[in-house]
Parts: structure tokens; C-alpha cells; sequence
């Protein structure tokens, strides 16, 4: 396919510094490939001097694939590879470095889990504790954040630097870094080392950066001190698609690169390929209430090529159901419907906010025999510390005496019962009050014996009444709520786990019939896991966060409601504009046909449509 003009313009765009504003489907790919070739066959570069940098060794892979064709199959040394393979290559160079300098994830979370342990923090699940400290410690490094300036969402600040500091120094001590030690490194090296800089800047004079919203401030210091002094800083993205604030992209690095680079020429690729005219309008009329973005005119291939025929339905359809479980069931029903129409079930995505909110949709394909890909890791919502303490008390309600039962839950909420009170296996809670009674201590063989009647009463109760019974009856989401609080954690978190367990447990009259349906779900989640490197027609199931840069027949974005789109955790002006631009990347995932669904009640609670579907429907 020949070039268009602003492709051609931007391809042909000769030396100094280039921004390419690449909407959705507006052929980015087959710009940067056809600007190498441009760099090597008319500007007579040497293909040695051109690095070409993505995030990602998929899409490197793929660009080096999609050049080596548009090359006629003739290899030619030119370097592509993600930010941190060109960063790795720099500091093997300088330090020696190898693959074993470089920390497997296992490593990290056993040197977090020893600084934990060393430190006796307070926490409830250790896993989520040292993934979100891991999570905090990455930002401060990617944002290029003094460690005094930054404030922790986890911890208090002079705890978080104790962990801060314990890790880096454990991670020195045995020479090993990790991917942001990469970004950090690679920044130092090349400002105080005028050789080293000097001696890359002569290998990689012509730059072509893809994807540069992603991009965070260290790693477009580390590209701008790289293209120096010539600046051949050729870079292609999408501020509308800019996703990654919590890694520490930021949409603004690419909204300031005028600043940057004021001599640098601009380029808006505007025809969206990928999409028809309907998507690409509804997608056009949302991103456009966001204020911080560089202005676009995107227009369909339809609106500028010639007449194709109209499309035989609606190609975005917009949903409203009473529930999650009438909306799974539309769902699935709309995808059997695909593939009697000669559709496959790859041709089928859906997409959603988090990773947590297909629990019950993955129930539904179960239970239809329907295969699936998961692109992210879909916890099983039955495995989180949450639902332990909930299946604790239950089991305690149905006639466990056992002690780790009974240990798991005496302080949630907070009783301030002792563990040495407990001595053998199996407790006998009159034994128990005893305990306290010999000591004097009468008010807290009260609080025994008032557990017990709590037990009693919640052996009584279906599943439903009795996670209800917990929450209000017992107090545990008070003690959720304190532990959130303690911990500087969202609340709205550790609830969430409670409103879907309950929700969940709706329509089981029995503990005996939940607990079938929890263990089939485990073992059916195991086996799908297992059997998802096999299978090869399967319906896609993604976060909008993972669905970036892929492309379905049919999208489903499930849940479009107030609360999951835009998230509840989304406050600020800023955090609006990210989750808009979210939901424009799942939008413009469809490549023929876009539904949109909405729920009247989101795990039984009285649910708001979002108001990113009134901004699309131009409401």
C-alpha cells in the first residue's frame, strides 16, 4: 500500500528532531519501518548508525521482522530493541555486566520478604505487601524522584526509605539490578562519563523512538543526551493513548517536546485504517473532552478512499443490563452469535478496567465451554487474604475447632486475644474462657464467649446472610477499613473483595453448593491457564491496560459504569483525563464492531452508566 501524504511527509522528513502524531490505525509501524529504509537507501546512512527503541521485545521484534520484508529479505545491521535492551547493551559495555547481573522476580520478592521480616512491618497478605513496595520503588527510580521528595502510599515516608534503602543496598551487595537499576544506571553513567556518552552518541546518530507516550523522564533524558548533538530524534506516538502514569509515563513528556526541541518539525498521521467511520467518530467525540492533549482531526479510511458498502448492522452498539450476570450471559450469546455468522472465537475480544472484574464472565465461559485467553494474570478472587478470613469464620460457623482457624480470625476486627491463650490443636471455647477467667481477666472470656454465640448465629445463616453477618454483624469491615488506613492503602480495595465474595454467594442456598462451584472454579481456571499455550482460537479476554497496540474484529467493553470507568480511585482532573484516554484505547481496539456494555447493578449495588458513553454518543 503506497504512502498518504502526512505519512510520506513524515517518512521523508530529513535530518534534526521530528514529532509523529500516530492516531489509532494511522499505519505508525509501516512509518518508522519505511523511515528506516528512507534513512539507508536516499539519505545514505549507515544502518549501523540507526537504533530503533519500542517498550516492548514483541513489538521490536516485529518492527526488525517488518523491515527485514520491506528490505527484500536482506539483513542490514541497523539496532532495533526495547529501552531496556539499548540501556543493558550500554552498561555490559561499561561494567561488564551479564544476564546473571540481572535480577530474576523471584529474587526481588525473596530480598523484600527479608527486608519485611527484618523491618516487622504490619501487613496481612506478604506477596501483595512486597509487589506494591517493589511497585513504589520502581516509580521513584522511572520518575527520576529524589527519595526524600517522594511521599509512599503504602507505608509511612521514613519506613519506606528504610525498605527503600535495604533493597538497594541487598541488590548491590550482589552485584544484580533490576530493570529500572537499568534506566538509573545507564542516566549516571552517560552524565558523568563524557567518553562513554560520546563514543554512543557517534554509534546511534539517527534515533527512532516508537510508542514515545509511554515514555518516562529518565528514559527520555537518557534518548535526548544520546541523540546529542545533531539531535536526529525522530519520535512516533499517540498523547491520546498515553495509559501509564502509575510506571511513571507521562503525556506531558510528549506535549513538551516542542519545548525540547523547538526546531523540531510535527506530523499528524490522521487516517485511522483500522476502524469505520461510526467507531472512529464516537471515539473522536470522548478523547475530545479531554483538555491537556494536542488537537487531532482523525478521519476514517471510509470518509477519504472510495465508497465501500455500508456496514450490514451498527458497528457500536451500546448495552444496558440488570446485572453482571445478564450482561456476561448477552455477552456470550452475542459471541456464539459471531461465529454462527462465520466469525471464530479470536476474532473476539473483551476488554475491562481491572483485572479483578471478570471473575463471574469467566464463571459464565466455563460453564458454556467456551475457550479464552487471559493476557494479564486474572487472580482468583478466592485466594485473597479477604476471603480467607471469610472462609475461616465460616468454617468456625459450621464446627471447626481447629486453631488456625481460630487464629486466622479472633483479632478481625481486633478482640486483643492473646496467642499464647491458645496452646492446643483443637479449641474448646470453654476451656478458652477459662483461660481468662483464671487470670482474672473476665472481659475477655466475654469476648470469647460472645465469638461463639457469633459462630452459632452464623451457622444458621446461608452465605449470603452470613458474609453479610461478618461485615456488619462481627464488624469485619470496620477492621477492613482501620487496616486500610494503618496500612495508607484505598479501602475501597479490600471492600471491593468483600461486595464481589457476597455478591458471588447470592445464589447458593448452601455452603456445601458455594464450595463445589469454588473449587470447579479453581480447578477450571488451573486447566484453562494450562491449556491457553495450546489453543489458538480462543475468545481474548483483556485489561485496557493490556489491550493497547492489538486489534479485534469485535470488542466488548464490559462494565462501563461510574466507579470502574472512570475508576473511583480516579480524583484529580489528571487521573480523569488517564482513565478517559483508557477507555479510547479500548474503543479503538474494534476493528468492525464496538459494544459497549453497562450494568443498572454492579455486584448488587445501584450502578451509574459512565460518562464515557454519554461523551461518545454526543450526549
Amino acid at each position: 500500500m503506497e504512502l498518504n501524504r502526512s505519512q510520506a511527509e513524515a517518512v521523508g522528513h530529513g535530518a534534526g528532531p521530528m514529532l509523529v502524531l500516530a492516531g489509532p490505525g494511522s499505519g505508525k509501524t509501516k512509518v518508522i519501518t519505511e523511515r528506516t529504509k528512507e534513512l539507508i537507501v536516499r539519505q545514505g546512512i549507515s544502518p549501523a548508525n540507526i537504533l530503533v527503541i519500542t517498550f516492548t521485545k514483541a513489538a521490536a521484534a516485529e518492527m526488525k521482522e517488518r523491515f527485514f520484508r520491506l528490505m527484500g529479505g536482506k539483513g542490514y545491521p541497523v539496532t532495533f530493541g526495547t529501552f531496556h535492551a539499548v540501556f543493558f547493551q550500554i552498561l555490559k559495555h561499561a561494567y561488564g555486566f551479564h544476564a546473571g547481573n540481572i535480577a530474576r522476580e523471584e529474587q526481588r520478592f525473596a530480598f523484600m520478604r527479608e527486608i519485611l521480616l527484618r523491618l516487622r512491618l504490619e501487613y496481612e497478605d506478604e506477596k501483595e505487601m512486597a509487589a506494591e513496595l517493589l511497585g513504589e520503588i520502581g516509580m521513584v527510580k522511572n520518575a527520576g524522584i529524589p527519595l526524600e521528595h517522594y511521599y509512599p502510599k503504602n507505608c509511612a515516608k521514613e519506613v519506606f526509605e528504610q525498605v527503600y534503602k535495604a533493597y538497594d543496598a541487598c541488590m548491590r551487595q550482589k552485584r544484580l539490578i533490576d530493570f529500572d537499576d537499568m534506566l538509573v544506571y545507564c542516566h549516571e553513567l552517560l552524565t558523568q562519563r563524557k567518553d562513554i556518552l560520546s563514543a554512543w552518541q557517534r554509534k546511534f546518530q539517527y534515533i527512532l523512538v516508537d510508542e514515545f507516550q509511554d515514555i518516562n523522564r529518565i528514559q527520555f533524558e537518557v534518548v535526548k543526551l544520546l541523540a546529542r548533538p545533531e539531535d536526529n530524534l525522530f519520535v512516533v506516538g499517540d498523547d491520546d493513548q498515553s495509559i501509564y502514569r502509575f510506571r511513571g509515563a507521562k503525556p506531558e513528556l510528549m506535549l513538551g517536546f516542542g519545548k525540547s526541541y523547538p526546531e523540531a518539525g510535527r506530523v499528524l498521521l490522521d487516517i485511522n485504517y483500522r476502524s469505520p467511520k461510526e467507531i472512529v467518530q464516537a471515539s473522536v467525540r470522548l478523547i475530545s473532552h479531554n483538555t491537556e492533549r494536542f488537537e487531532k482531526k482523525i478521519r476514517s479510511h471510509e470518509e477519504v478512499g472510495p465508497e465501500r458498502p455500508a456496514a450490514k448492522s451498527s458497528p457500536v452498539r451500546y448495552c444496558l443490563w440488570e446485572s453482571q450476570q445478564e450482561e456476561g450471559k448477552a455477552v456470550i450469546g452475542q459471541i456464539l452469535e459471531a461465529c454462527r455468522q462465520g466469525r471464530s472465537y479470536k476474532d473476539c475480544a473483551v476488554l475491562f478496567r481491572t483485572n479483578t472484574q471478570p471473575r463471574m464472565f469467566l464463571s459464565q465461559l466455563m460453564a458454556y465451554n467456551i475457550p479464552f485467553r487471559t493476557r494479564d494474570n486474572i487472580p482468583n478472587l478466592y485466594e485473597h487474604w479477604v476471603a480467607r478470613d471469610i472462609f475461616a469464620y465460616l468454617r468456625l460457623a459450621r464446627g471447626s475447632r481447629a486453631r488456625k482457624d481460630v487464629l486466622q480470625v479472633m483479632n478481625r476486627p481486633n478482640r486483643y486475644i492473646t496467642r499464647d491463650s491458645l496452646e492446643e490443636e483443637t479449641v474448646a471455647f470453654d476451656a478458652w474462657a477459662d483461660y481468662f477467667y483464671e487470670k482474672k481477666q473476665d472481659w475477655m472470656a466475654e469476648r470469647i464467649w460472645q465469638l461463639e454465640a457469633d459462630l452459632r448465629a452464623l451457622g444458621r445463616l446461608r452465605p449470603f446472610a452470613a458474609i453479610n453477618y461478618i461485615r456488619m454483624g462481627i464488624g469485619y469491615e470496620g477492621y477492613l477499613r482501620e487496616y486500610a488506613q494503618y496500612r495508607r492503602i484505598s479501602e475501597d480495595s479490600l471492600i471491593d473483595v468483600l461486595d464481589e465474595l457476597q455478591d458471588g454467594a447470592r445464589e447458593y442456598q448452601s455452603y456445601e453448593a458455594w464450595q463445589a462451584h469454588i473449587e470447579a472454579y479453581a480447578q477450571e481456571l488451573k486447566k484453562q491457564k494450562e491449556m491457553q499455550a495450546r489453543q489458538t482460537d480462543c475468545v481474548s479476554l483483556a485489561t485496557l491496560h493490556s489491550a493497547k497496540g492489538l486489534e479485534y474484529p469485535i470488542v466488548h467493553i464490559l462494565d462501563a459504569n461510574e466507579g470502574l470507568m472512570p475508576y473511583k480511585k480516579a480524583i484529580l482532573d489528571a487521573d480523569i483525563q488517564e482513565e478517559r484516554r483508557m477507555f479510547y484505547v479500548g474503543v479503538t481496539r474494534a476493528k468492525e464492531t464496538l459494544y459497549v456494555h453497562s450494568v443498572k447493578k454492579y455486584n448488587g449495588k445501584e450502578s451509574e452508566i459512565s460518562r464515557f458513553v454519554s461523551e461518545m454518543r454526543g450526549f
